[in-house]
């Protein structure tokens, strides 16, 4: 890994992003996440990594609520984070994890969840432990949550519309 750097992701990338999950996942779903997340206004936090003028990697948060009793909290949804595979094992995917964390924290953001491997992502502060108080459809170990502050312990997850063609 050369020059890598860590940028907002702007619409002269999307082709590139597409590309970098279509990659990393081996198949279209992910990406096609991403397509609805964006158009669907859902963003919150988008970045990617470029090593020599190429998009290697990608990450994107989108908003998150969290309904008890009828209130509303914002949160944030970490989904996907890709890096291409001949990037893997670089350092790529934690580089975007620090860098969004770092962005989101400064913006006010509370609480971050993620569905993904345990052993990766409890590097960066999620645990289960943490997200178990959450009614989802996706709760299990893999359901991991990190807050950053006063945050609700429980509630209803409700994911951005998009998550929902995902699991269909």
């Amino acid at each position: 890994m050369s020059m890598m750097s860590i940028r907002a992701a702007t619409p002269r990338d999307r082709e590139a992003i597409r590309l970098v999950e279509e990659h990393a996942f081996g198949q279209q779903a992910e990406a096609g996440l991403v397509d609805a997340l964006v158009g669907g206004g859902d963003t919150v936090l988008e970045l990617v990594a470029v090593d020599e003028g190429q998009v290697v990697g990608h990450i994107l948060f989108s908003r998150l609520a969290v309904s008890n009793g009828g209130k509303s909290f914002p949160a944030v949804a970490l989904a996907p984070l890709a890096v291409e595979p001949s990037f893997h094992g670089t350092g790529i995917g934690g580089a975007l994890v620090r860098e969004a964390h770092l962005r989101l924290k400064e913006a006010g953001e509370k609480l971050a969840i993620v569905l993904g491997d345990p052993a990766y992502y409890g590097r960066f502060g999620y645990s289960h432990q943490r997200a178990a108080g959450f009614d989802s459809d996706y709760q299990g170990e893999a359901l991991q949550a990190l807050a950053w502050g006063e945050a609700p312990e429980g509630g209803q997850l409700v994911y951005a519309p998009a998550f929902s063609a995902l699991a269909a």
